[in-house]
């Protein structure tokens, strides 16, 4: 029973919520007692959601009199502010609890290495970094939004073994199996929002849900002169305040207005090289705390992205199919590369199998 067990327990715990807790981070907790072989977890706690009790809280509330003298281990330094909840870090002192091993400090500024301070001031021995590698990756987002103050973006794309997502006369259903499809789906609802370009709705009218029918995915269409139809499948079934049209001042006035009294959102953005200027946009989403992005193409889309550096993970379904044709539909677009080491780099590849297609998922 080692810290390392333990703080996997309460990573295990954390990832259970993957998903709901934006613009919080995933949080897992555990309160144990004795030591080495005798060490037995006694409370267990996680964040469920944006507002609800922090993990810690959870654990504290579970293990009432039992957390004296116990301690504590946190995927996620203690919040030291007060947000939506009291700071932690108070009631963990308050609790009796005489250690606290934490994996990664947090790096929000209100409480970045300040709790760890006072819960030694307290006289509460902490300990930091066992599993630090698992708990940054748990919670990527939560770390790029904090530091940068901008969405952490993935970028997803199905595409043939020579990496074409449609033939040359736009075909493309379906290049990946079903399988593959609705993992991809999945994927949606780890995400605060989905976007994609106009073509891509002119062409596939996707509906953009998730699998969860109560997750508040926000689905952002990139459209310059305003071409979405009101008829499109993606306003279908959902709050027409989740469905937000980025448009420039090419588009119609009446037609703004047209969409804007359906309740359906439109923002006019600054515009660059004749489209919506996307890093503006990503600005002005985050300070509604939109956190993360799932960008779904087209082609044009994925490459403006690129090419301005915005993009920080990939979601590369491969099918085992080859179109062969080099004027065939490429994965990205819009990105003249004269030399093979100018080319965008991937790191932290892996590779896993749904059913007969590759998903490739890798970090810029």
């Amino acid at each position: 029973m080692s810290d390392q067990y333990f703080m996997r327990v309460a990573l295990d715990l954390a990832v259970k919520t993957k998903g709901w807790t934006s613009p919080n981070p995933m949080v897992g907790a555990v309160i144990v007692r004795g030591s080495g072989k005798r060490g037995r977890v006694i409370a267990k706690g996680w964040h469920q959601r944006c507002g609800a009790d922090h993990a810690e809280i959870m654990a504290l509330k579970k293990a009432g009199q039992r957390a004296r003298g116990a301690r504590m281990y946190v995927t996620l330094e203690p919040c030291f502010h007060f947000g939506r909840t009291p700071p932690c870090v108070d009631q963990i002192i308050r609790s009796g609890i005489q250690e606290v091993i934490i994996a990664m400090v947090d790096p929000n500024p209100l409480t970045c290495g300040k709790s760890i301070a006072k819960l030694r001031r307290a006289g509460i021995k902490v300990r930091l970094g066992i599993l630090r590698s698992d708990a940054k990756m748990l919670n990527e987002v939560f770390i790029k939004y904090m530091r940068t103050r901008m969405p952490f973006v993935a970028a997803k794309c199905g595409q043939t073994i020579d990496g074409k997502i449609a033939t040359v006369t736009g075909q493309s259903k379906w290049i990946t199996s079903s399988a593959a499809r609705q993992y991809a789906r999945r994927i949606r609802d780890e995400f605060d929002a989905i976007c994609v370009g106009v073509n891509t709705v002119l062409k596939d009218n996707p509906r953009l849900d998730g699998m969860r029918p109560t997750q508040r995915l926000l689905k952002i269409v990139l459209d310059s002169s305003l071409r979405t139809p009101l008829t499109a499948r993606l306003f279908f079934g959902a709050s027409w305040a989740r469905c937000l049209l980025a448009v420039t001042k090419k588009a119609s006035g009446r037609r703004v207005q047209e969409f804007r009294r359906k309740g359906i959102r439109v923002v006019v953005c600054p515009s660059k090289e004749g489209r919506v200027d996307l890093k503006w946009l990503l600005k002005a989403l985050a300070k509604e705390e939109i956190t993360s992005i799932l960008m779904e193409g087209g082609a044009r889309i994925i490459g403006q992205a690129l090419k301005e550096r915005l993009i920080d993970k990939f979601y590369i379904y491969v099918a085992p199919k080859i179109i062969g044709d080099q004027n065939a539909l490429s994965a990205v677009t819009g990105m003249p590369t004269a030399h093979v080491n100018r080319a965008v780099c991937l790191k932290r590849v892996h590779v896993q199998t749904i059913g007969p297609d590759i998903l490739i998922i890798a970090y810029v």
